[in-house]
């Protein structure tokens, strides 16, 4: 993911001077999310299938001598307790001598089961890096992510991956179709440590993954129908009204599949096309005002698309 460069060239050697950098922190979706049982270290392993939508936080950088961090956007309210942001502990863990000028625009609830503070740590590495010209590559990326959180390294790259482990280790998912999406939050908390707690009946960790390449829609719903979010049953007990949620989604046209992400509240409903997901979203926001709505979508990876053959017509010699 290459950050936007917004840049002023220097009239005396004709270098660009960097005056601000943007990153995008994609809002990730555990399509499922098998749970095992806590281990030593204290971590729960499990296996995921994380993708990206093309809505998130935006985060921008521009050279200081301090670093500080600025928060603005329609969730902004939601962090300003927060004395040491994710964001500002990744530029730290990246280069902690380094200044910074960051604003965050939360775009994203907080604390809502879409990542958004893991892959606005991702994104500030992302942008930080180039930034301060660091040789810090992906992998080294995804080692720093990997000490502030356990799904902040697979917001690093931002593509569909397989997460194992307590969700460092990953691997491509490297062909998966366009998928509209529309996002959904009834504006509740759900405590990851609450959902964890009330977690009864765990799938394991140790499934065969699949080699990942869902060539088109059905291909992949077949692969989600014999999955689950673990972490579903005991947040919908917690907090009743993600059972509101999902079920509102599901009876949209054009819907083909419904599930919660990650800890939640936040639920997602996979459909046929655009065009149905951003009138399902006008559908439901007509009848729950108070709830977050967002059509979106996970864009394609991987597909190849064959042209229609060209009509050459009749030649002298017959078709």
């Amino acid at each position: 993911m290459e950050p936007l460069l917004i840049a002023a060239v220097s009239d005396i050697e004709h270098k660009p001077l960097i005056v601000m950098l943007s990153e995008r922190a994609s809002a990730k979706i555990n399509l499922f999310l098998h749970v095992g049982h806590r281990r030593a270290d204290g971590f729960h392993p499990l296996q995921s299938l994380a993708v990206f939508t093309d809505m998130g936080d935006t985060l921008s950088f521009a050279p200081a001598d301090a670093l500080s961090l600025k928060l603005d956007g329609p969730f902004a309210k939601g962090l300003e307790a927060e004395a040491d942001n994710l964001v500002l502990r990744a530029a730290r863990a990246l280069d902690g001598g380094r200044g910074a000028a960051i604003t965050l625009t939360k775009n994203l609830p907080v604390a809502s089961g879409i990542g958004g503070g893991s892959a606005d740590a991702a994104a500030a590495l992302r942008g930080l890096r180039s930034l301060w010209e660091n040789a810090a590559d992906d992998a080294a990326l995804c080692e720093i992510a990997a000490t502030l959180g356990s799904d902040i390294p697979v917001c690093v790259g931002s593509v569909p991956a397989f997460m194992e482990g307590r969700g460092e280790i990953l691997s491509a998912a490297p062909v998966l179709p366009h998928l509209p999406m529309l996002l959904v939050n009834p504006g509740v908390a759900v405590p990851t440590k609450d959902v964890f707690a009330a977690l009864q009946v765990r799938s394991g960790a140790d499934m065969t993954l699949p080699p990942g390449r869902f060539r088109d829609t059905a291909d992949l719903l077949r692969f989600l129908e014999t999955t689950r979010n673990d972490l579903e049953a005991p947040a919908r007990a917690i907090q009743p009204v993600i059972g509101d949620v999902l079920a509102a989604i599901a009876v949209l046209p054009g819907a083909l599949f419904t599930r919660m992400s990650g800890s939640g509240a936040t639920c997602f409903g996979i459909f046929a096309d655009d065009s149905c997901c951003v009138r399902a979203a006008n559908a439901m926001r007509e009848k729950h005002a108070d709830w977050w709505i967002a059509p979106t979508f996970v864009p394609e990876i991987g597909i190849v698309h064959e042209g229609a053959g060209q009509d050459i017509g009749p030649t002298p010699d017959g078709l």
